[in-house]
């Protein structure tokens, strides 16, 4: 880099601390000559920098806000402490900063250099901030989701069932949405050639494949509403769950329900599963048995077939009866 644009770089830096700075200040910090300064500044609003001179004794230059945000110049230290506290803002209550915090924080790990990003992991590390929900997810994690999202590029990951089983699944990651203290990734599943919504706290061990793809046409008008149930095609038949459970909703969540809302609180000790699914309704009558707790079958009709055959299988078994 020659010296004039290394001078430059260092000048836009200067400017973008928001404050103003007189030509002479900036010529010392520069180690240049005042003239030099003022074709300096010139060449950055040739550039499309909205510099803004003020004369006086208080007067001087400074960067003032335009119609586009010009490149963010950061020292070593300022982006390290962007990086921290953008993993904080990842896992915070405030509503609507949670999915933007991780979308920046993934395109400055990608431009960090190596040293700089082992030291945003070891303060990440050290650093404990109050959590909003039961299962944290690493920003590392979300990270690496969200840059194969920009990306356009194909991960693969070990994904944990509710039941406590692990899959690999080789997906096209299409968004990330965070939604009621959860993180959602919605992924086309090239292995089951359907869209599925994978919860990111049991997403596990993921693999950037390097392989670009073209996104795909979502069946809703955007990842968020495709968490939320606002699918635009009924191409595979879903049926409605719904059956009241006496146990409280802490001890259902996990092992019944992938979606957001699928089990809802009745009280300290009940809850309903209420939910839209392609699931097989024998293994949702499987899981609800498991759950050693009353229920009572409201929809669908098929459900309540499903653990009337499995009623009458246990009843031949302990009959002797085939």
């Amino acid at each position: 880099m020659s010296d004039t644009s290394a001078r430059l770089l260092r000048l836009l830096s200067l400017l973008q601390t928001p404050r103003e700075w007189p030509g002479s200040e900036l010529a010392e910090r520069l180690g240049v000559t005042d003239r030099t300064v003022r074709r300096d500044i010139e060449r950055l609003r040739d550039l499309g920098y909205p510099v803004e001179a003020t004369m006086g004794a208080t007067g001087g230059y400074r960067l003032v806000a335009g119609a586009a945000m010009p490149p963010l110049l950061v020292d070593d230290e300022e982006a390290v402490a962007i990086a921290v506290g953008l993993r904080t803002a990842a896992g915070s209550a405030i509503a609507g900063i949670e999915e933007a915090s991780v979308r920046a924080l993934a395109k400055i790990e990608q431009v960090l250099p190596a040293k700089l990003r082992r030291r945003v992991r070891v303060l990440g590390a050290a650093t404990v901030a109050p959590g909003t929900g039961a299962n944290p997810v690493d920003p590392e994690l979300l990270t690496a989701l969200a840059a194969a999202v920009t990306n356009k590029e194909r991960v693969r990951f070990a994904y944990e069932a509710a039941d406590g089983s692990e899959t690999r699944r080789n997906t096209e990651p299409a968004g990330l949405v965070p939604h009621k203290h959860r993180w959602y990734l919605v992924a086309f599943d090239l292995d089951r050639n359907d869209w599925r919504v994978f919860r990111a706290d049991r997403i596990h061990r993921v693999h950037a494949t390097g392989a670009r793809f073209t996104p795909r046409d979502l069946p809703a008008a955007n990842p968020a509403a495709y968490v939320t149930g606002e699918r635009t095609d009924w191409r595979t038949p879903t049926l409605h769950f719904l059956v009241d459970i006496a146990a409280p909703a802490e001890a259902v969540i996990g092992r019944l329900g992938e979606g957001p809302g699928d089990v809802v609180p009745r009280g300290s000790n009940a809850c309903a599963l209420d939910m839209n699914r392609d699931d097989l309704p024998e293994w949702v009558a499987h899981r609800l048995l498991e759950l050693g707790a009353d229920i009572k079958v409201h929809s669908p009709a098929q459900l309540t077939d499903a653990i009337r055959t499995i009623r009458d299988r246990a009843a031949r078994a302990i009959d002797g009866k085939s």
